[in-house]
């Protein structure tokens, strides 16, 4: 029997909590989302790929969370695979949705960006991002709905979530796109900013996302400036695994590989 390709094995999805202090992970197809947590109630970062819904629910029964307890849901940015179920859980749990005033219009068309380069192309000169583009594909990535009943994303506003987050923009992904930073956890959530998997070239190891999925390339690793002065030790990012060697560490691979 002939082996199958590692790159070719697609990771269980699975739930995963305390990924780092009271922030859980939920991962499917490559695509992450978190759950942060604390005395005052939650707050979701990302709503992935509809698929995920079902696992956002297990993971809030298993941590006795009710969705009264959910404060908002933070996009880090509007592109399909970050908005999954965002329009789902502000319709049936009636939770506000907050994204950067610069992805609002994104977020409620997720489809509707033009990358650096063609990303129906791509995966042509990267076959192995078939197998990645294709679980995703599976997991409802063809068919999310836009949300346009959103509330900006800022400073102020981030005062009241869980974890008081620092909010930080970081366009090039796309305009809006933010990062949080979790200063007293010690942990920055990326989003695509920086990631350690790219589902569009299949390769591992901190890095910006490639230019079929990214708006402008150059913009994006300028912003990876703002994620090495938090300081972090740990980063969580929309795609790949937790990232446990510290956030100058990881700019300087992403650095290294550069654009792509």
């Amino acid at each position: 029997m002939t082996k199958q390709p590692a790159y070719l094995k697609e990771p269980p999805a699975m739930i995963i909590p305390n990924v780092a202090d009271g922030i859980h992970l939920i991962t499917h197809a490559n695509v992450n989302c978190y759950v942060i947590e604390d005395d005052h109630g939650v707050t979701l970062v990302d709503a992935g790929l509809p698929t995920m819904w079902p696992m956002l629910t297990q993971l809030l029964e298993e941590r006795n969370r009710r969705p009264q307890d959910v404060k908002a849901l933070v996009l880090t940015h509007g592109h399909f695979d970050h908005v999954g179920f965002a329009l789902r859980a502000h319709r049936q749990w009636g939770i506000p949705v907050l994204v950067h005033q610069g992805d609002a219009r994104l977020a409620a068309h997720p489809y509707r960006y033009k990358p650096q380069r063609n990303r129906f192309l791509y995966p042509f000169t990267h076959p192995k991002s078939l197998p990645r583009l294709g679980s995703m594909a599976a997991a409802g990535a063809l068919a999310v709905k836009g949300i346009s009943e959103t509330q900006p994303l800022g400073t102020g506003v981030a005062d009241a979530l869980t974890g008081r987050p620092a909010v930080v923009h970081t366009p090039g992904h796309t305009d809006g796109h933010c990062i949080l930073h979790l200063r007293d956890r010690g942990v920055v959530l990326t989003g695509d900013a920086l990631v350690t998997l790219d589902p569009y070239t299949g390769k591992a190891g901190a890095q910006i996302v490639a230019s079929a999925a990214t708006k402008d390339t150059g913009q994006a690793l300028e912003s990876l400036e703002a994620i090495a002065a938090t300081g972090a030790t740990t980063l969580l990012p929309g795609h790949g695994d937790p990232w446990k060697q510290g956030a100058e560490a990881a700019v300087k691979q992403a650095l290294k590989i550069g654009a792509h």
